[in-house]
């Protein structure tokens, strides 16, 4: 299997969109640089990322959720993965992920980055890359910042950047995510 990264993003993205153009761009470069793309299975994004991953020739992983059943996911995941409900549907798309990129979203994509977040800095998760694309991003952190007493070594486990190029980029530099590894 190939190494995997977990993608969070919005649902509501509509194809022909920016949000959705960026996430197909991602799905397709992180296909070609070796990786399964996995997300939550259903429309948005995790539509996108699927098919830009599925038409460069990757491997998708949908890990959707029987809370939404009978909605089925998105015809470009090759693996469903049905949870029975949230809290196992999030545990299962952390499992999966050596990596995780975040897109701009909703409450359920701030959700996943804050519980990943969480891991990561409680040591629940072994280190591995976090990253967020784009400017809500940014402030988002900004928020965390100036409202939290959030410290310098926990936000240092979150990589901010402008572009889903230089998020694949964060993710091969990443030593646990290199092929062979």
């Amino acid at each position: 299997m190939a190494r995997i990264v977990t993608v969070f993003g919005a649902s509501s993205a509509r194809p022909g969109s920016p949000a959705y153009e960026e996430a197909l761009r991602l799905g397709r470069l992180l296909a070609e640089a070796g990786f399964a793309v996995c997300n939550g299975g259903y429309g948005g994004t995790m539509e996108a990322t699927a098919r830009g991953a599925r038409q460069a020739g990757g491997h998708t992983i949908g890990v959707t959720n029987a809370v939404f059943d009978p909605s089925p996911a998105n015809r470009y995941i090759a693996d469903e993965r049905k949870a029975p409900d949230f809290f196992e549907r999030l545990r299962r798309l952390l499992s999966l992920g050596q990596a995780y990129i975040c897109l701009p979203g909703s409450v359920g994509t701030l959700t996943e980055f804050s519980l990943t977040w969480t891991l990561l800095q409680t040591g629940a998760l072994a280190p591995r890359p976090l990253i967020c694309v784009g400017a809500p991003w940014r402030a988002v952190l900004d928020a965390y910042r100036a409202h939290l007493p959030v410290r310098p070594k926990d936000l240092a486990l979150i990589t901010l950047v402008d572009t889903v190029e230089e998020a694949v980029s964060a993710v091969q530099d990443f030593p646990r995510c290199r092929s062979g590894r």
